[in-house]
């Protein structure tokens, strides 16, 4: 059967962890591209200290929500909060020094090619601080050695593998100590070995540093592994929140289909449909052919 289109308002069955000591938090938050609605009025609080992990296949927003946290998206509708004031609204320079606090491990690592491991990691500080920060080389460092890769200081991007290249983008994100850390899919693209590097470091960074970490993922392995927290997107709607166990247990149709890594009923009957339709086609060619043959 197919789902009945839901309003542009939150799920009234789905309750906002709104009553734990959140930093980050959006409100009735509605994105549009062009006619297409991607953020349909979700609200979600974050909790101080740790690690959320967004849920949901490709498509259903979660990406997009991430990047309304620090404001590289602007909503259509609804709030974005960090800490006690409300962010979505600042211009760009007033959103500056509210950028300071957020680390952004982006999907692909967004190295830049053309600079050593040092200079990408340093770039933020180079940028906020002018050109010789103070203790910069120390700073580097530091983070490097917190992702167990100091003896790559001097390589260049193409001179690591795809792990230690998101290890390098997760030390430049952690350069400037964020009070969050935002992942976007951070283990996409690597074996099931250096992804568990990536999920240890997770761990690693939220004990060590104090933060507080957001990860959009629909790799289930490293979401079990790293959550505090759990959240499930669908169609741009929040259909469950809460501990790890809840969504283990959960009867909901369009969760367990999501963990168990099966399609819904409507996207079958669409496979089967085209399949049919392309089997009827081929096999009209054929009796064509057959047909102009014995002629």
């Amino acid at each position: 059967m197919t789902e009945p289109e839901r309003p542009d308002e939150p799920s009234p069955t789905v309750q906002p962890f709104a009553a734990v000591d959140a930093p980050v938090r959006v409100e009735g938050l509605v994105k549009h591209f062009g006619r297409h609605r991607v953020l349909k009025g979700i609200s979600l609080s974050f909790p101080r200290g740790k690690t959320t992990v967004v849920l949901g296949p490709s498509g259903c927003g979660k990406s997009v929500m991430l990047k309304h946290l620090v404001g590289l998206l602007r909503p259509d509708r609804g709030q974005v909060f960090y800490e006690s004031q409300r962010i979505d609204t600042l211009s760009e320079r007033r959103l500056g020094p509210i950028r300071r606090h957020f680390g952004f491990l982006f999907q692909q690592g967004a190295l830049f090619d053309s600079m050593s491991v040092r200079d990408n990691i340093a770039f933020p500080l180079r940028e906020l601080e002018g050109g010789n920060p103070s203790g910069e080389e120390q700073r580097v460092r530091r983070v490097l050695r917190l992702v167990g890769l100091e003896e790559t200081i001097e390589k260049f991007p193409s001179e690591l593998s795809g792990g230690q290249q998101k290890r390098v983008a997760l030390a430049r994100a952690i350069i400037l100590d964020p009070k969050v850390i935002l992942y976007d899919e951070p283990t996409t693209g690597l074996d099931p070995i250096r992804a568990d590097v990536i999920n240890e470091l997770i761990l690693k960074l939220e004990q060590e540093l104090d933060v507080t970490s957001i990860v959009v993922t629909h790799d289930l392995i490293s979401a079990f592994k790293v959550a505090d927290h759990m959240v499930m997107l669908h169609e741009g709607h929040v259909v469950l929140e809460g501990a790890p166990e809840e969504f283990r247990s959960s009867t909901d149709p369009v969760v367990s289909r999501f963990l168990r890594g099966e399609a819904s009923e409507d996207e079958l009957k669409a496979i089967r449909e085209v399949t049919s339709t392309n089997v009827d086609a081929a096999k009209m060619a054929k009796d064509r052919n057959l047909s102009g043959g014995k002629r």
